[in-house]
């Protein structure tokens, strides 16, 4: 209640309590791993305010936000529901709303209830348990059983320095590398754990880590035939038996497009390599070879793979545009035409063609620049003679100012100077009254003959 001095039935003055803060999550570029949520699993945000006396509000709680990489998908735990996926810097996702103030006793006081006792408690703010899950960001995702050279072909193409050893599953964790063909063509490749037989049930490190291809416009397959390989595996087995790993584990992965490309060239011989070719090329599967170890074939293979992940707007990859065909000269008619043709011809030739249409625009073009040059020329002379016309009014003004009268010639300024010292002279001199008549005679006829003027 209002309870101060002066105020002798101050009612009721109770506010209302502040909002709670939420819980928000933020996509940034500056983080790169989940890590910081592993150690801290709980988050709670702020709550408001209570509302005090003489109508105050409480205060709203701060808002907790919490920065994740960009590709962070939200799961909700419980019901395994898909919240959000943050795939750009600065998006953000509230993920616990806060529950709202609760009002005073202000909003209770009626004629009837003065002075209300009552006030509503504030709402409760949303508690979830929440599952984030990483997918990189890349162009291109490395596919492959272990140790067929993903590794080194992404330290060859890009500055990734992931591990790389002669055992399999040497790659227990994905890297991303940047690959940069030219100024103006760049693409990220995504480095993941070899994917065995199995996988999808599990085997090896299950596919724990395919998730990070699923954003990824091609994949690169890397198959290879080396002693490593042993007897009972061959390329097209290979690859038969990722792609089937890929349809249990996503169906719409496995349609991506794919280069698929046998490693290590320089390690085995012509005849394996055309074999390989030609078992593939039966299932309209198209075989690059190349040796990431020594670079041979690399730069096809970036090559390939660009104009899978270009830009379809850039110019290199729009279709080439024919070049104009010059119509051909007629030949001259021989003497051994006959005599129809050769009376046609002057007829023929004293016939214009017909002008094409930018020829016609063109001239209309020049025709209309003439007529618009000829028009300011004759501005410019109007304007000149504007000019000749105020110059000359100017010279015709009198000494004091006045104009002179139409018709009058005009003296030059020294003899009007000559004139102004002879009448001062003659006013100066003693006069005799019959002059002076005379004068005043001469003043008033002049007088009438500007009036009759």
């Amino acid at each position: 209640m209002r309870r101060e001095d002066g105020v002798p039935r101050g009612g009721p003055s109770g506010g209302d309590g502040g909002v709670g803060g939420s819980v928000i999550l933020l996509a940034s570029t500056s983080l790169s791993t989940l890590l910081d949520f592993k150690y801290k699993r709980h988050y709670r945000a702020e709550r408001g305010e209570d509302g005090r006396n003489k109508d105050q509000y409480g205060a709203g709680g701060p808002d907790m936000v919490l920065r994740v990489p960009v590709g962070t998908v939200v799961y909700d735990e419980g019901t395994n529901e898909k919240l959000a996926d943050l795939d750009t810097d600065g998006v953000h996702f509230v993920v616990a709303q806060g529950g709202n103030g609760g009002r005073g006793n202000i909003h209770f006081k009626n004629p009837w209830n003065q002075a209300p006792r009552t006030a509503e408690a504030g709402g409760i703010g949303v508690e979830r348990t929440l599952r984030l899950e990483l997918k990189l960001m890349a162009d291109v995702g490395l596919l492959g059983y272990p140790n067929v050279g993903k590794s080194t072909f992404i330290s060859a193409v890009s500055r990734a320095r992931p591990k790389v050893a002669d055992y399999p599953f040497t790659t227990l964790a994905p890297s991303l590398g940047v690959v940069r063909i030219s100024d103006d063509r760049t693409f990220v490749v995504a480095d993941i754990p070899g994917l065995i037989e199995g996988a999808a049930d599990g085997a090896g490190l299950g596919l724990q880590f395919l998730r990070h291809v699923e954003r990824c416009r091609v994949l690169l397959h890397i198959v290879e035939d080396t002693y490593t390989t042993g007897p009972e595996r061959a390329p097209l087995q290979d690859f038969d038996i990722i792609n089937r790993e890929l349809k249990k584990y996503a169906p719409e992965l496995a349609k991506k497009p794919q280069v698929v490309v046998l490693n290590k060239c320089d390690a085995i011989t012509a005849k394996q390599i055309k074999e390989h070719v030609a078992a593939l090329k039966k299932k309209n599967i198209s075989l690059l070879q190349m040796s990431a170890a020594t670079g041979d074939g690399v730069p096809a293979i970036l090559e390939a793979i660009w104009k899978l992940i270009g830009n379809p707007e850039d110019p290199m990859f729009a279709a080439p545009t024919a070049a104009p065909v010059k119509a051909a000269k007629a030949a001259k008619p021989t003497k051994s035409k006959p005599a129809a043709a050769k009376a046609a011809k002057p007829a023929k030739a004293a016939t214009k063609p017909a002008a094409s249409k930018s020829t016609v625009v063109k001239a209309a073009t020049i025709k209309a620049a003439k007529a618009a040059a000829a028009k300011a020329a004759k501005a410019a002379a109007a304007k000149r003679a504007v000019g000749k016309k105020a110059k000359a009014a100017a010279a015709a003004v009198g000494a004091r100012g006045r104009k002179a009268k139409p018709g009058s010639p005009t003296k030059p300024r020294a003899a009007k100077r000559a004139d102004r010292k002879k009448r001062e002279i003659e006013r100066a001199k003693p006069k005799s009254r019959r002059a002076i008549k005379a004068a005043k005679d001469a003043k008033v006829a002049r007088s009438a003959a500007d009036r009759s003027a």
